[in-house]
Formats: structure tokens, sequence, C-alpha cells
């Protein structure tokens, strides 16, 4: 019998990295998986790979930073499932990176604020409504955030104030709601090896194969353990925090990081 046995469970972001990884251990756990995310093909691939494994499993391609398709996205999870259990709230996106704080324009700054803040607030605000309105009432909602939340970024001060600010949008919501049973929490993640941390990594290196690598050698190295995350490993956190094991366990930040920040925390 799994943690999620009858459970069903919302993933954004859900086709590629931690979201994928996600999807495919809450099907594991017995959960009704619906995978969200803006690709098609990498997310009908999971959905292959859950359906094969024995799961159940529905696609949904959704921008989730625009209301509309928030909507239709949870109308979607309720047409197919009934109800919404848990949802992982992980669409994110590097918009906020690779510059200095007054070199971003305008247009910038609205667009990683809307990509990885505003598109978490959609999704809770919609999930919240389904799980107060549902019987039996209530559900845990997860939010990624990051280490970059936990601090400052150089050359990322928009992804790193987005991802703080999902830290105080999930411990504000976790205080309103905790009484309806619904437990709002957020895992904050370190490197782990996935699309976007790949594309950091062969931007910074300029696609020169040789510093690509010395460079992902120094990042694992800045851990506890000595090495960069495997997106399984911050999926398993997740399932965590939706299960029942984590019954009295809300508007709390799980760092998953291999021991990255210890010494600034």
């Amino acid at each position: 019998m799994g943690r999620l046995e009858g459970k069903v469970a919302l993933i954004t972001g859900g086709s590629s990295g931690i979201g994928r990884a996600a999807a495919l251990a809450f099907a594991r756990e017995g959960a009704r998986v619906v995978i969200a995310a803006r690709g098609r093909g990498r997310g009908e691939q999971a959905v292959r790979e859950i359906d094969a494994a024995g799961g159940t499993a529905l696609f949904v391609a959704a921008d989730v930073s625009r209301a509309d398709e928030v909507h239709s996205l949870i109308g979607a999870t309720l047409n197919a499932f009934g109800r919404i259990d848990c949802a992982f709230n992980n669409a994110a996106s590097g918009a906020g990176l690779f510059a200095l704080t007054a070199d971003f324009t305008e247009e910038q700054f609205d667009e990683s604020l809307t990509l990885d803040l505003k598109s978490v607030w959609l999704c809770m605000r919609e999930e919240i409504l389904q799980m107060l309105r549902q019987a039996p009432m209530g559900g845990a909602i997860v939010n990624t955030s990051s280490i970059n939340g936990l601090g400052g970024s150089p050359r990322g001060s928009l992804y790193s104030a987005a991802k703080s600010a999902v830290l105080a949008l999930t411990k504000s919501a976790a205080r309103e709601y905790g009484a309806q049973g619904i437990r709002i929490n957020a895992l904050v993640p370190g490197g782990f090896y996935t699309p976007m941390l790949e594309s950091v990594f062969e931007r910074v290196s300029g696609g020169d194969p040789e510093m690509k690598k010395n460079i992902e050698k120094h990042y694992g190295e800045m851990t506890a353990l000595g090495r960069i995350g495997n997106p399984d490993e911050a999926a398993e956190a997740a399932v965590w925090l939706c299960s029942d094991a984590a019954s009295y366990v809300t508007g709390h930040s799980m760092i998953v990081d291999g021991g990255m920040s210890a010494p600034f925390r």
C-alpha cells in the first residue's frame, strides 16, 4: 500500500527535472497524477511511463502563469478524478538570471515575477478553493522555492526575489488555512541534475565542454555531500510532505540541498 494510495495529485512543471521525478514518485506511491506543463511531448512521455508501470496519469498542457489556463487545469483535474488531495507547484523559469540588478529591464522583472511567483499564487488560489469545497475537506500543497530564495544571488536577484517571496506566500497561506485541514509547505532545493541547471552550466561555460565539467565539479564540491543531487531525491521530499507522515508539518521550508546552504543558515 503506497503512502498516497487513492489520492489525486496535481504536479505543475511535471514534464522534466524535479517535477517529472515527482510525477513518477507520486504515481509509485498510489496517487492518480495530473501532470501540467507547457511542453506536450515530454509530459505525454511521462504519462506513458506511469501507465506502463501500472499507475494512472493524465497530461494537461497549461501555462500556469495565466489565470484562465490554471482555471482550466483545475477543471480538467476535477473532470478526470473529482478532487485534489495533493498539489506540487513546481513550474519555474530562469528568466531572472544572468544580469546585474540594475541591468534587468522592466519587462524582465515582470516576466520573472510572473513565471516564478504569480504562477505559484494562481495555482494555490485555485487549489485552496477546491480543497475547501470538496468532501472530505482539505489537502496538502507543496510549493517549490530554491536555496537562492534564502539569501542574495549575484546575477540572479530577480529569481532570488521571486523564490524568497514563494516562501513568505507559503507560510502566510499555511497560517490561514491550517484549521481547515490544508497543509502548505515549501520545498527548497539546491542543485539537482535538471535541464534548468544544465542550461545554467552551459551558459556560464560558454559551451566549452572542459569548462562546463570543471564548473559542475566545483558546484558539487560546494555541498556537504560532495555532489549534485538526483531529481528523485527532491521528489521524495515532496512525496513525504504530501503524505500522512507529515500530518503535523505546515508552514515549513524543507531545504534539500546536500548541505550547500548549511554554513549560511
